[in-house]
């Protein structure tokens, strides 16, 4: 069977793959700074190496010894990029060209890399919903990176042979984000919020639109790019299609967890896109996936892991597809 390097590997949707890879039967290593993940978070037996993406010597001694490589290291955070532009940078973007240098100085033959994209590479575009060819103009250091990682993935693909396909991910939820984490995702943050009973902030009038994907299907759109790796450069779009506003995402999470929360609302944010819409037609078409889980399932099973979490009791088992009892 291959053997899969996961950069991120120990991160929220790193763990996950890691899980998933491993129930198909191949071997996995990963390479993590630690930074936001937890080694807690995959499998005592799966080989860790603690370092960061941007060092060429430790990346390249890990792709010699694999078959393929997911790319998942990131500073995932726009406001982190705001304060420590050049920081983030060298993860971002010095990290992904760092790991497509090392996939294609490999001997005997290029490495195949599956790397993670984001939403934020089509900025505030109200042509939505939204296809891989819309504009794309980003708010933030962190979309010109991982714009920058698009361009820089299709040089290795053109000019070096480097089997590269990127995903850009909308709004990822599911178990093991973080939601004591500043960077962590709106639904992890209410649902922690809801469940201990805590008031909720909206930023601003709550009908901003988002398009929210469950992370086992962001697994799958991953393990369906590596399959079927090509020289084409491709980008997909990882969403549901489906739009939900935060007021909306608000009353469901409360109506799951069977409290009515208290909803205050703050200031909007500055810069907040007020419509994130993909279409993700063009991923169903060309690799066969499509987005399973529904956000209310999704919603049930984050609530069950935060749930979990809060009560001390043990969240490390597999997250299946099938429905968990919710709260």
């Amino acid at each position: 069977m291959p053997k899969y390097l996961v950069t991120g590997g120990c991160g929220f949707i790193g763990s996950h793959l890691v899980e998933r890879l491993l129930r198909d039967g191949h071997d996995v290593t990963v390479l993590d700074d630690l930074s936001t993940g937890s080694k807690s978070n995959i499998p005592a037996r799966v080989p860790v190496r603690v370092g960061t993406v941007a060092d060429a010597s430790i990346v390249a001694a890990m792709i010699a010894h694999v078959d393929g490589c997911f790319h998942l290291a990131a500073v995932a955070s726009v406001e982190r990029a705001t304060r420590d532009w050049l920081g983030t940078h060298q993860t971002n973007l010095a990290g992904t060209i760092t790991i497509l240098d090392a996939a294609r100085r490999r001997s005997g033959r290029p490495v195949p890399v599956v790397y993670a994209s984001s939403a934020a590479v089509y900025g505030d575009n109200a042509n939505v919903p939204l296809r891989e060819d819309a504009r794309t103009r980003p708010l933030s250091a962190y979309g010109a990176d991982k714009l920058g990682c698009e361009l820089h993935a299709a040089i290795a693909s053109i000019a070096y042979g480097v089997p590269a396909t990127g995903f850009r991910f909308f709004n990822v939820y599911g178990p093991r984000q973080d939601p004591k984490s500043p960077y962590s995702g709106v639904i992890s943050i209410f649902a922690q919020r809801i469940l201990a009973g805590r008031p909720i902030t909206i930023h601003g009038d709550g009908q901003q639109v988002r398009d929210f994907v469950y992370v086992t299907d962001v697994v799958d759109s991953l393990v369906a790019g590596m399959r079927q790796a090509t020289t084409r450069g491709s980008v997909y779009n990882v969403c549901s299609g489906q739009p939900t506003s935060v007021n909306e995402l608000a009353r469901m999470l409360g109506a799951l967890s069977g409290t009515k929360p208290e909803i205050g609302h703050g200031p909007p944010r500055v810069g907040d896109i007020r419509t994130s819409l993909g279409d993700p037609s063009n991923i169903a078409e060309e690799l066969g996936v499509r987005c399973a889980t529904t956000l209310d399932d999704g919603l049930r099973h984050t609530l069950a892991w935060i749930s979990q979490a809060m009560a001390g009791r043990d969240t490390q088992e597999p997250v299946r597809r099938g429905l968990r009892a919710a709260v």
